[in-house]
């Protein structure tokens, strides 16, 4: 097996995992510390877990305060990402066989524009799921559970215990409905009128 260059001999590194703080939305954040890496920090996703690079001299703050920042530039990168009805529907397929052991089986899976009141949408008889194009430009976790949510009712039709047994398997149930509260919650707040222009 080909040595990871980040954990070269002779560069000495500590890598920690741990939750992160505030709820960003993955599971675990993994920093590794470079004592090559200068001034440099970044970050990806690996699963349901973030790696972040960092240099070896950070101070704890310093680290904490970078967790933050690249977690937040991740979110805000993976927001800007769109997916198509066809990126959607492998979305599920995929969603449904980590968390359900494939048994949500749609048939179909799309983006509508008729859905101003509601997320998503699951027709169990007919396998189609279809989820609200104000989804679209939300960050990543959002549409998984939406999509989470929506497969699960091709399982379990309603809304009791049993379902929301099934969405426990997600881990980002409620950091997603938060989002979403949130979201509704600044629609129904009243607008300033914009300013004229002198």
């Amino acid at each position: 097996m080909p040595a990871d260059p980040l954990h070269r001999a002779g560069n000495p590194q500590r890598s920690t995992t741990s939750p992160p703080s505030g709820g960003s939305g993955v599971s675990a954040v993994e920093v590794r510390r470079s004592a090559r890496r200068r001034r440099t920090v970044s970050a990806y996703r690996e699963g349901d877990r973030t790696v972040v690079l960092i240099p070896a001299r950070m101070s704890e703050a310093e680290e904490q305060r970078w967790v933050n920042v690249m977690l937040d530039k991740l979110a805000a990168q993976e927001s800007k990402r769109v997916l198509g009805d066809t990126e959607l529907a492998e979305r599920a397929e995929l969603l449904s066989s980590q968390y359900f052991e494939g048994r949500a089986r749609p048939k179909s899976v799309r983006w509508v524009t008729n859905q101003n009141t509601r997320w998503g949408s699951c027709t169990p008889s007919e396998g189609s799921i279809r989820l609200s194009h104000r989804l679209q430009g939300m960050p990543e976790y959002v549409v998984d559970y939406v999509l989470v949510h929506e497969l699960a009712h091709l399982l379990v039709p309603g809304h009791g215990p049993r379902f929301w047994r099934l969405l426990d398997a997600y881990p980002r149930t409620e950091r997603a409905r938060g989002y979403l509260e949130g979201v509704v919650a600044a629609d129904r707040l009243p607008h300033l009128p914009a300013a004229r222009e002198e």
